[in-house]
């Protein structure tokens, strides 16, 4: 899995110009699934999320976690981020799991935030979507969980 982690001040997503997800301070995460990820994938990267600690103390240090803030999650789903452009023009998609793979474990994965005490929203798996989001530093930070 690959994730693509913003911090934010607030993010919403819109599916046919309706907000299906809106949070507050917390994060924005673009959801890549690759082909070969498991239900181990989704844990270690629940782990990471839940604890990374990039949210700033009272020393404006990134100290805290996203539990400590009580901050919020916009997850949304993006096979595009195992996009292959090493060949020609057009990207090439064969790295990103099939629809139904890629479905279950994204499911999988916001539903393990969830038990983390963490609000997650998501808009729609598959759809076309509008995400808008006020970055907050900026601090963006990808993370590979195949590579540990």
């Amino acid at each position: 899995m690959k994730l693509v982690i913003q911090r934010v001040n607030s993010a919403s997503v819109l599916v046919a110009n309706k907000t299906l997800g809106k949070i507050k301070q917390g994060f924005m995460i673009l959801v890549g699934i690759h082909k070969e990820d498991t239900y181990e994938n989704v844990q270690y990267l629940v782990r990471k999320i839940s604890n990374l600690r990039v949210f700033e103390d009272e020393n404006r240090k990134m100290n805290r976690s996203i539990k400590d803030i009580n901050g919020e999650i916009l997850s949304v789903s993006q096979f595009t981020l195992y996009a292959n452009t090493k060949k020609g023009n057009r990207p090439s998609f064969v790295q990103a799991a099939v629809p139904s793979l890629a479905e279950e474990l994204y499911n999988e994965f916001n539903k393990n935030l969830q038990t983390e005490n963490i609000s997650v929203k998501t808009g729609i798996f598959g759809a076309d979507m509008q995400v808008h989001l006020i970055n907050d530093g900026p601090v963006t930070i990808i993370i590979d969980s195949r590579e540990r």
